[in-house]
């Protein structure tokens, strides 16, 4: 028989070895005997598994909680199941031990995850449906290498930490444990005793699916559809492809008719209605904000606790499955919106996991984030890193998604964003630059580019890092595109002038070509532009209604033709007039008014242009596809480059960005192109687009001296080409 202190230290849920004292044990005498921890039994027998006779009746070690036997006339461990009554008249339970299971991770699982060096350590922790021995159930495995007990506790055992405490495997910190009966939909959590012996109620890192929030725990789900990017959809992603992207904030791009802020359409809905549109206005990607798992709708799902689960906001997982389907079937990309930067300290996530900082850096000047009261990860420890590899992977290979956008990659790459002297700690060699952080992403973009081939990565990165978007051989990151935050930034700037100051503000517009293909460039105009007081896109314009959407039409123009893949987020493709609410849906209703219809039709026909024109796409990274026509008329806020292809077509993009028409304006063409013919492809002063109709209905003639006279309508930009390659 065990010591007082065994069965008191089971009883107070803090012994730390269970399978060493519960399930088939021989003493020393080669008897077999028989433990369970059942709270709340008020009797069991032991039955064979076999032919389900009654071998034994336990005896009550302690009342309504352990129970043990020497199982008579057996020497060696056998196939057993326990009958168990609850109540003292009520029926008996049959069910299976989870003791009388083996180890269920194999050491070619938890050696990778012992060194940190997992690629899909997603397929081992976590809660995985399994058949074990014939009998159906979960295995359950959690990383808390710090931990005194860990439990799994849930539904199916009144959430009792004391039913079903884990076996530990010491060579990784990884515990584990294999519940019989516990199915698809069942609630569950992790019960730690933590290092300093303080009781933790964690949700699991690894769950594929979490509770609708305010709860918080996690769901047993099936293993998700193993999608992996279909290989025909690879080319698109190039960087000599056209790409346009369609940002959409899923939950509030539409809302069930009569819905409130709780009220989300989910994936189905999303599918059947989401892909088509943004298909029909020819985008060629959609990026979806944060999808994955958060407790705060306000964060729109940049504050993400639950990495690998799909928000429960929109549904079934498997319903993330069918939208990705239901874009690829549209010839869409899927993009999501990815954050390994930092999470939040909501008690039940990953804040001090086991009872020491596990995930995060212990010191606050390294793991606290100012902006954002959020949590930074600790980007130096393997096994963190192996946790956010893992789940980049996760994203492209399980659910087949084009590539992931990487936020607030400034905040990791520097040890002192957003801190004053004083208050970071340097790297090891005395500087700004966190190694860790880079280290990380190197190798996440080298995991991704060799296990998910065609996927990209795409960064939001603000400052002057170099190479972000170089390979990593090449001493990069290894991103394949960054987004261009300063000529977002220079531009808005430009047209939010009126345009009698626009001269003084000329180098806003042109300035971004000193750099331009000094990365992969997005150009991108997304919602952290729409919200916190910045007004619309519409509202940035100046003047009255007229030249406000004219001016907005001319930018979009200007954008479309520049270098640069493009990104747009919802509600600025229609002129929406007021700052994005998540809370609300995109007020649709704006679309009956023509002026807004107009802005729509002309996004769908700049996307038309730029995919049909490989010379507005071929070459967006490369300054050979780039060249200046005019570039110092600041006087007459005149812009003017030719988009090419060496030995291929060429497009000429013209910007008029003040109000005054300019007839017979001068563009000077090189001598390749002098004596050349060309015609008006896009006007964005078209009545198409709730224009003034200004412009150039007939063919133009190059003047032999070299210039192409034109007639420029006011706050408008014009596409034009050489009739010799004009296919339209």
């Amino acid at each position: 028989m065990l010591d007082d202190g065994t069965w008191q230290a089971l009883a107070q849920a803090r012994h730390g070895d269970p399978f060493a004292v519960l399930g088939q044990h021989a003493d020393a005498e080669g008897r077999l005997w028989l433990r369970a921890c059942l709270p709340g039994a008020q009797a069991v027998q032991v039955l064979d598994a076999g032919s389900g006779r009654a071998l034994c009746r336990m005896e009550v070690r302690e009342p309504g909680l352990f129970f043990e036997v020497i199982v008579p006339r057996r020497r060696k461990a056998f196939a057993y199941r326990l009958s168990v009554q609850w109540s003292p008249d009520g029926p008996w339970q049959v069910m299976d031990d989870p003791y009388a299971f083996g180890p269920q991770l194999a050491s070619e699982d938890l050696e990778p995850l012992s060194a940190g060096r997992h690629l899909r350590p997603w397929r081992v922790l976590g809660a995985h449906l399994a058949r074990v021995d014939g009998v159906a159930g979960t295995r359950f495995a959690v990383w808390a290498p710090n931990a005194r007990r860990v439990s799994v506790v849930g539904g199916f055992n009144q959430w009792d930490g004391r039913r079903h405490p884990m076996r530990r495997r010491h060579e990784a910190g990884v515990w584990e444990l294999f519940i019989p009966a516990v199915q698809a939909g069942d609630l569950y959590q992790f019960e730690i005793l933590g290092a300093e012996g303080q009781v933790l109620r964690k949700a699991d890192p690894y769950a594929r699916q979490a509770q609708f929030r305010p709860d918080t725990a996690s769901v047993v789900c099936p293993e998700p559809p193993q999608m992996r990017l279909p290989v025909d959809r690879r080319p698109v992603n190039r960087r000599d492809a056209p790409i346009s992207i369609y940002e959409v904030h899923a939950p509030s791009w539409r809302r069930p008719p009569g819905g409130g802020a709780s009220d989300f359409v989910d994936w189905d809905t999303l599918a059947a209605t989401l892909p088509g549109y943004a298909a029909g206005l020819g985008f060629t990607h959609i990026e979806l904000l944060p999808i994955a798992e958060h407790p705060f709708d306000g964060s729109w799902g940049y504050q993400t606790l639950g990495l690998y689960a799909p928000t429960a906001r929109l549904g079934d997982p498997r319903g993330l499955a069918r939208f990705v389907a239901a874009c690829h079937a549209q010839g869409l990309g899927v993009l999501l919106d990815w954050v390994p930067a930092h999470f939040p300290a909501d008690a039940h996530g990953l804040v001090q996991f086991d009872g020491t900082h596990l995930y995060e850096y212990a010191d606050p000047r390294e793991g606290f984030h100012r902006d954002w009261n959020t949590l930074i990860y600790h980007f130096g420890r393997l096994e963190t890193q192996q946790f956010l590899v893992g789940n980049a992977l996760y994203w492209l290979e399980q659910w087949g998604v084009d590539g992931l956008r990487v936020d607030a990659v400034a905040s990791m790459l520097y040890r002192d964003y957003s801190r004053p002297p004083g208050e970071w700690v340097p790297n090891v060699h005395g500087g700004r630059e966190n190694l860790e952080a880079i280290a990380f992403l190197r190798r996440m973009n080298e995991v991704i580019g060799a296990e998910a081939p065609g996927g990209i990565t795409v960064a939001e990165e603000s400052t002057s890092f170099p190479g972000v978007s170089a390979p990593t051989s090449a001493g990069g990151l290894g991103f394949h595109y960054k987004w261009n935050m300063g000529w977002m930034n220079d531009t808005l700037r430009y047209m939010h002038e009126d345009p009698i100051h626009r001269k003084w503000h000329h180098e806003k517009m042109s300035f971004g070509l000193v750099y331009a293909f000094s990365e992969n460039f997005v150009l991108p105009i997304s919602h952290d532009e729409v919200v916190h007081g910045k007004g619309s896109m519409l509202g940035k314009m100046p003047g009255d209604p007229w030249q406000r959407f004219a001016n907005l039409r001319a930018y979009y123009g200007f954008m479309w033709g520049h270098p640069g893949k493009k990104l747009l987020f919802m509600g600025q493709e229609f002129a929406q007039d007021t700052e994005w609410n998540h809370d609300g849906e995109l007020p649709w209703a704006l679309l009956d008014a023509p002026a807004h219809a107009g802005v729509q039709v002309l996004i769908r026909d700049l996307n038309r242009l730029y995919r049909e024109r490989p010379s507005l796409h071929r070459q967006d990274c490369e300054a050979a596809g780039f060249q200046w026509l005019v570039s110092e008329d600041r006087d007459h806020s005149v812009f003017a480059w030719l988009r090419q292809e060496p030995g291929g077509e060429r497009t000429l993009v013209v910007c008029n960005f003040t109000p005054v028409p300019r007839p017979g304006y001068a563009i000077p063409l090189p001598p390749a192109l002098q004596g050349s013919r060309w015609r008006e492809r896009l006007n964005t002063d078209s009545t198409h687009y709730g224009g003034s109709n200004d412009g150039n209905a007939a063919a133009l003639l190059a003047e032999s001296g070299g210039a192409l006279r034109l007639h420029l309508p006011p706050l408008a930009t014009l596409f034009l080409v050489p009739e010799s390659d004009d296919h339209a």
